[in-house]
C-alpha cells in the first residue's frame, strides 16, 4: 500500500504508517534538522526509515503529478504552532497554517483515504469556525478557493454544497480528540486525529477503541499492588495512597472506579527504568542518552512523576521549555530527559537516532507524533482498506 507523508518532522507518524504495512513513495520535510534525523537513519538502515525517499523542500512546491502508480493514503501532521495552546493562536491569519496544502494533496492524489493529525488547541472554540471549515475543504476537496475569495466566503460556498441537494461529498470525514496514554504511549498527550475516506468506497469507520486505561494502572498500584512489585520498589518507598488519591481513596478501595480497560496506562518508570542514570553514568554508549545539566523548577513547570505517565513533551516556541521535558524524581529532584528517553516517551524505536544538539532534538520529538498512536490509528485504516480489497 503506497502512501505520500507531509510534514514528516522527526519521524512519528511516517514509522507508524510504515510499522502498518504502508510504504512511502514520498516523505517531505522542509526542516534541515529533520531531514538530517532521516539521513542518519538511513546511513545505519533503521528498520522501516531505509527506503524512504526523501525530499527536503516546502510542501507547497512539491509537485504530486511526478509521483506514478495510485497512492493508497496521504498521512502528516500539518505545522502545529497555529493552533497551539502555546504558540499565539493566530490559526487561519497564520502563513504557517499548512492545512491548505494538506487538502491540495488530497485534490491532486485522490488517495482512498487521509490522516491528518493535529493539536489540541485545534478544537478550541475560538477556532471552531476554521475547524469546520478544514472538515468541510478535506469533504470537498475539488471544490477550490477562489483567487481574493476570503475564507469564510468559501466556507460558506462549501457550506451550501454540503447542505443543497447534490452535497454529496468526495470524502466522508471524521475527527477525534485522542489520548496517547489510552493507546500504551506512556505520556499524557492528547491530539486531533482527522481520518477521510473516499465516499465512492462505500467505508463504515471509526476510531480505535482504547487500549489502556488510567482506572487500570489505579488498580495495579493501589489494590493489587503489581505495579510496585514488577517494579522490584519496597512499600517503603511507595507514595501514600491518600496524598497520591485524596477523594477517590474510599472508591478505590471499594474497586468500583474501573471499567472495561485491563491494561494500565504506562508510565515514566515503565518507558526508562531499563536505561541507566545518565547523570550517574556519563560515559554509558546508548545513543541520545547524554545527561544535560541545569533542570529548575517554576510555576507551571514542574517535571513529569517516575510513576505517571509524562507530561506532554513539547517543542516551545523560542526554545524547549524545560519544564515539560523534565524527569520529577520521588526524593523531589529534578533533571532533564535525555534525548533518548524523550524518543521513548514518543514510542520511537531504540535504533532510531536524532541528529542535532539536545535543545535542536528535543524540539523534533516535542513536534512529534507518538509512533505508537500513529501506528494503532494506520493500522485500523489499513485493515479497512485491505477488507475492500479481499471484497473486491
Amino acid at each position: 500500500m503506497r502512501s505520500v507523508e507531509l510534514f514528516a518532522g522527526a519521524g512519528g507518524m511516517a514509522i507508524g504508517m510504515a510499522k502498518a504495512g504502508f510504504n512511502h513513495a514520498a516523505v517531505i520535510e522542509w526542516n534541515s534538522d529533520a531531514c538530517e534525523t532521516f539521513r542518519e537513519n538511513q546511513r545505519h538502515h533503521a528498520r522501516h526509515v531505509d527506503q524512504w525517499p526523501l525530499h527536503e523542500m516546502d510542501v507547497r512546491e512539491f509537485l504530486y503529478d511526478t509521483l506514478r502508480g495510485d497512492i493508497m493514503v496521504v498521512s502528516g501532521g500539518p505545522p502545529c504552532q497555529p493552533f497551539s495552546m502555546g504558540g499565539k493562536h493566530k490559526g487561519y491569519m497564520d502563513e504557517r497554517d499548512m492545512f491548505p496544502e494538506a487538502v491540495r494533496a488530497v485534490r491532486e492524489l485522490r488517495p482512498k483515504a487521509f490522516i491528518f493529525e493535529n493539536v489540541k488547541g485545534l478544537k478550541r472554540e475560538t477556532f471552531a469556525t476554521y475547524f469546520e471549515y478544514i472538515r468541510l475543504q478535506l469533504s470537498y476537496p475539488g471544490i477550490l478557493r477562489k483567487k481574493d475569495e476570503a475564507w469564510r466566503d468559501h466556507c460558506r460556498r462549501l457550506e451550501k454544497q454540503e447542505t443543497s441537494s447534490r452535497g454529496r461529498s468526495e470524502y466522508h470525514v471524521v475527527s477525534e480528540l485522542l489520548n496517547a496514554a489510552d493507546y500504551g504511549v506512556p505520556q499524557k498527550r492528547e491530539r486531533v486525529l482527522i481520518v477521510g475516506f473516499r465516499a465512492d468506497l462505500g467505508v463504515e469507520w471509526s476510531f480505535p477503541q482504547e487500549t489502556h486505561s488510567e482506572d487500570a494502572l489505579i488498580k495495579a498500584k493501589w489494590i493489587t499492588g503489581d505495579y510496585w512489585e514488577r517494579h522490584r520498589v519496597a512499600k517503603k518507598d511507595r507514595p501514600n495512597l491518600e496524598e497520591r488519591l485524596g477523594a477517590r481513596v474510599e472508591k478505590v478501595r471499594r474497586g468500583d472506579l474501573f471499567g472495561d480497560q485491563v491494561v494500565p496506562w504506562l508510565t515514566v518508570r515503565d518507558a526508562i527504568s531499563d536505561l541507566p542514570d545518565p547523570e550517574k553514568f556519563p560515559g554509558n554508549t546508548i545513543p541520545n542518552h547524554r545527561f544535560n545539566p541545569g533542570a529548575r523548577s517554576y510555576p507551571g513547570h514542574t517535571g513529569s512523576p517516575l510513576d505517571e505517565p509524562a507530561k506532554t513533551l513539547k517543542a516551545g516556541d523560542h526554545g524547549v521549555p524545560g519544564g515539560e521535558n523534565m524527569l520529577a524524581r520521588p526524593d523531589g529532584s529534578l533533571r532533564y530527559f535525555t534525548v533518548r528517553e524523550a524518543a521513548r516517551l514518543q514510542t520511537f524505536p531504540d535504533d532510531y537516532i536524532f541528529r542535532g544538539a539536545w535543545t535542536e532534538a528535543m524540539r523534533q520529538l516535542g513536534n512529534a507524533v507518538p509512533v505508537r498512536l500513529a501506528e494503532v490509528v494506520a493500522n485500523s485504516v489499513a485493515r479497512t482498506l485491505l477488507s475492500l480489497k479481499s471484497e473486491g
